[in-house]
């Protein structure tokens, strides 16, 4: 068996700085959202995802990707959500197996209150703690580092 490639300082400090800010932020976030929206981090992305779609639904299928979530992470989430009134599940009609979710007027009533406070603290934690420069490397590295894990998953060539 080959001998592991250990980190040296360089990478062992960038790791280790990425582990403890990524969990460190998390925390905070999923803190605020519970707090102040009643909201967790991922039922408020969900919110988001919807929001973002053209007509406010989308397959469950494609949502679950897009929040980088299992599909039964995500019906458990959904159901919560459905069951406060924020979102609602229709068929697809052109798909037996296919549901979609669908933003009702208490999500869109929800992501508008819940919105102002969770950019405050992304603003807080992340975006103002960094310069432009800094901004644009980190959206860089974190996006190649996405792009090569999302083609992994899906069978795609790593470089």
């Amino acid at each position: 068996m080959d001998e592991p490639r250990w980190l040296d300082e360089q990478e062992m400090a960038a790791w280790r700085g990425f582990v403890v800010a990524s969990n460190l932020i998390a925390r905070r976030l999923e803190h605020q959202l519970k707090e102040n929206a009643g909201l967790s981090h991922t039922q408020y992305e969900i919110l988001v995802q919807l929001s973002a779609a053209p007509d406010g639904s989308l397959r469950m299928t494609d949502l679950a990707d897009r929040l980088v979530t299992s599909k039964s992470g995500l019906t458990y989430q959904v159901t919560q959500m459905e069951k406060a009134g924020m979102v609602r599940r229709r068929s697809c009609p052109s798909d037996v197996r296919g549901v979609f979710a669908e933003l009702t007027e208490e999500g869109w009533r929800v992501l508008r209150a819940a919105a102002p406070g969770h950019l405050a603290v992304v603003r807080e934690v992340l975006i103002d703690v960094l310069d432009r420069q800094q901004l644009a490397v980190l959206g860089d590295c974190l996006g190649e580092v996405s792009a090569r894990l999302r083609a992994a998953e899906r069978g795609g060539v790593e470089r």
